[in-house]
């Protein structure tokens, strides 16, 4: 779309979403940004959500907010679902139904975003300020300090959909790919942007408040007792599950990557069957990396374990 301002369009995914839905639409509604619009994937709520969802249909002026019934088959489908839909925009935004922006999460994205190339798939992205039931502020997600890359994407999930907000490159590669058996929507995002050769802004001052309660599916890993609950499950073999399904994934569509980056995933998708040493030279050989020394230790003890 060509216009002064850049619309976004908001991919809200919903899922018995009353408690906290109605915060994250106003939090929405009082955006600097106001060229927006949002659509929702409702994934059979039976609660409140979609007498919400029809409040604010009728508050706001038409069109602003479309509702679609979701496949039923999980959060990272529902998004998906929305992904692939023939939704016009300049530029797209991941939504949680239960967090809350800050003023400027729309504003921030799209300076970034209006400086790069359109051609190019763009992803910008960051750290999140947590919060509790009662909007407290109780911390902030892990900041990341090294540079985005495929290397990275391959085994490490960089930043939650809720902070992302991509460009029609970037889209494109999700409406080419279709819907995949991925564990997460933002992990396969951040994927293909870099395996592309796309550019990710990772932003290190937060713009969404990330709330933390019984109902998360995904919690962030902001203190020690999560991170050796993630470390736990990457010895267990749940991350492996994870990257294979990635990995599966990516090879249906080798035409979206570079030619080096579809060799990586070509010769990764042999790795259990490797020996030892050669495990390991691969993690090197291939220059993998997560975002923390620990988690870096920890990706070479999964290989060694066949854990990877």
């Amino acid at each position: 779309m060509n216009t002064a301002t850049p619309h976004v369009a908001i991919l809200l995914s919903t899922y018995q979403g009353a408690s906290y839905l109605t915060q994250q639409l106003d939090s929405i509604a009082q955006q600097q940004h106001q060229n927006w619009s949002v659509w929702v994937s409702d994934d059979g709520s039976t609660d409140d959500t979609q007498r919400i969802l029809a409040r604010y249909q009728a508050q706001w002026r038409p069109g602003q907010l479309q509702v679609f019934d979701g496949p039923r088959q999980g959060f990272c489908q529902n998004f998906l679902s929305l992904a692939v839909r023939p939704i016009e925009a300049d530029y797209f935004a991941f939504c949680d139904q239960d967090d809350y922006w800050q003023p400027d999460r729309l504003s921030r994205a799209v300076a970034w975003l209006d400086q790069q190339n359109p051609r190019q798939p763009a992803l910008y992205c960051g750290r999140t300020r947590l919060i509790d039931e009662a909007n407290q502020v109780i911390g902030f997600s892990p900041l990341f300090s090294k540079p985005p890359a495929f290397e990275n994407a391959l085994v490490q999930s960089l930043a939650g959909g809720n902070t992302m907000t991509f460009n029609l490159a970037a889209m494109q590669l999700l409406r080419q790919a279709g819907r995949v058996d991925v564990q997460t929507h933002d992990w396969w995002l951040y994927l293909l942007v870099t395996g592309a050769d796309g550019v990710v802004r990772y932003d290190p001052d937060p713009t969404v408040d990330y709330r933390q309660h019984g109902g998360n599916l995904v919690g962030s890993n902001q203190d020690w007792a999560a991170r050796l609950e993630r470390m736990g499950w990457l010895l267990k073999g749940r991350f492996r599950d994870w990257t294979r399904r990635n990995l599966h994934a990516l090879a249906a569509n080798q035409a979206l990557l570079t030619p080096e980056h579809q060799a990586m995933v070509n010769y990764l998708q042999h790795f259990d069957a490797l020996s030892l040493q050669k495990r390991l030279n691969t993690i090197k050989r291939y220059r993998l990396y997560r975002q923390t020394i620990p988690g870096t230790l920890g990706l070479f003890t999964a290989a060694a374990l066949k854990r990877l």
